[in-house]
């Protein structure tokens, strides 16, 4: 297979959350490996920004908006997508909400709020676009994970429980739909600053721990995820499923680091 492996012409991607943030990079990362893309968020303004940053890359984008919490939105959005550009081989799963409380003050609302968007928003993607792709016995889908998936971090109990629910939605999956031909893996981005973030890691004790922890002393770049999305989405990955796969600067390897 060689190299070649990692190239993604006359594939289409789906990004769902891919927008903004790491999203919106690994959108980037596919259509420059090859991929024509479907950067897809709520917000009009924001999809055709990145629609147009991936059709100044050479590749076709389409402009559609949908909400991972409306499953009627998703239908429509495989449905456009068939329509138009034939098919999705590869899904990733990026769209995402945090809020940091502590756990004593955390809010019904604001759990089911995260989980509906984290978690339930991810399985109603995985499940429309998976029957997709297992009627036509080829998929790739990407979910986006967190540090959160495998350790603890303070004050953020439903972000981490969410994102440890996608972590074995992703080996569930896997399991179940390998004999259909789909791989269904998990990043786990390390520290990258985002918009997400942004007001969490700025000059802030929190940001400086996550520093100290982090063996290469930075926050990551969100370019550096696009590498293993490729990957993931990749037929070089055609034996690789049910994995969460970290990009962490070493944060996961770390103990004591001075």
């Amino acid at each position: 297979m060689g190299y070649q492996g990692l190239e993604l012409k006359d594939r289409v991607a789906v990004v769902i959350g891919g927008a903004s943030g790491l999203g919106r990079a690994i959108m980037l990362a596919l259509a420059e490996a090859g991929a024509d893309v479907v950067p897809t968020s709520r917000r009009t303004e924001q999809v055709d920004s990145a629609a147009r940053e991936a059709e100044a890359r050479g590749r076709r984008a389409m402009r559609l908006t949908s909400n991972v919490l409306d499953r009627t939105s998703l239908q429509a959005l495989l449905e456009s997508v068939v329509r138009e550009l034939g098919k999705v081989d590869i899904l990733v799963n990026a769209a995402g909400r945090t809020k940091r409380t502590p756990t004593i003050d955390l809010s019904e609302k604001d759990w089911n709020d995260i989980m509906e968007t984290n978690l339930t928003g991810t399985l109603r993607a995985c499940q429309i676009f998976g029957r997709h792709m297992i009627e036509r016995r080829y998929g790739r889908i990407i979910n986006v994970g967190s540090l959160t998936s495998l350790i603890s971090m303070h004050e953020v109990a439903a972000y981490a429980a969410s994102k440890s629910g996608v972590a074995s939605l992703t080996k569930t999956l896997a399991i179940e739909w390998a004999p259909h031909g789909i791989c269904v893996n998990a990043l786990v981005p390390g520290v990258f600053r985002t918009a997400l973030n942004e007001k969490l890691l700025d000059g802030t004790p929190r940001g400086q721990e996550f520093l100290l922890r982090t063996p290469m002393k930075r926050f990551g770049k969100p370019e550096e995820l696009g590498g293993a999305a490729v990957f993931l989405a990749s037929d070089s990955a055609a034996f690789v499923t049910g994995i969460t796969l970290p990009v962490d600067g070493g944060f996961l390897a770390s103990g004591v680091n001075q």
